[in-house]
């Protein structure tokens, strides 16, 4: 069963890369709704800035499959994956980043200190700010051996930009093959 998969994978490395990131990505933002929504952990500012790469992402990995299926330019599918490898670098430093933030290294931003809803439509402004929830970036809500969902994230989007990049660079094989076929 496994030999059969790697035997995909080797066939259509584009595609398999374009589902390994679809896949992991929704598994990855279903994980932290759950952690929201069923667990009650409110995400703070960095975490819901960690989100963005894979509202690109997966998007941009399903269209990569749908261009495979279609027959699009391997050019096309090379600088998709390239993006979404960028993307994914990118949110594996701020993961970093504000693993680093509860852990203490470093500050974190200053909108971590909980959203102010309209305060300017009147009534009782000290009753209002009584009851503001403040969701601070350099407080882990959840640890799992060692890691916060931060730390997660940077491990889930190092990976994600390697199977971009390790699909990319199949398509870059792929078209450097039809290149000199011609």
């Amino acid at each position: 069963m496994v030999a059969h998969y790697v035997s995909l994978a080797r066939a259509q490395p584009v595609a398999s890369a374009a589902v390994a990131i679809a896949v992991i990505g929704i598994a990855t933002i279903l994980g932290a709704y759950f952690f929201q929504y069923v667990l009650g952990l409110p995400p703070c500012p960095l975490c819901l800035e960690q989100r963005l790469a894979y509202y690109v992402s997966i998007p941009l990995a399903a269209l990569i499959l749908l261009g495979a299926s279609v027959g699009a330019s391997r050019k096309v599918a090379l600088l998709a994956l390239l993006a979404i490898a960028g993307f994914m670098v990118w949110n594996a430093g701020l993961g970093v980043y504000h693993s680093g933030v509860e852990w203490g290294w470093w500050a974190g931003p200053q909108d971590c200190s909980g959203p102010l809803t309209d305060i300017g439509a009147g009534g009782d402004l000290l009753k209002q700010l009584q009851n503001v929830r403040v969701v601070r970036c350099d407080e882990a809500a959840w640890r799992f051996l060692g890691l916060s969902l931060a730390g997660y994230n940077a491990l889930i989007s190092l990976a994600l930009a390697a199977i971009a990049l390790w699909g990319a660079a199949a398509a870059w094989k792929t078209r450097l093959a039809e290149d000199s076929g011609r």
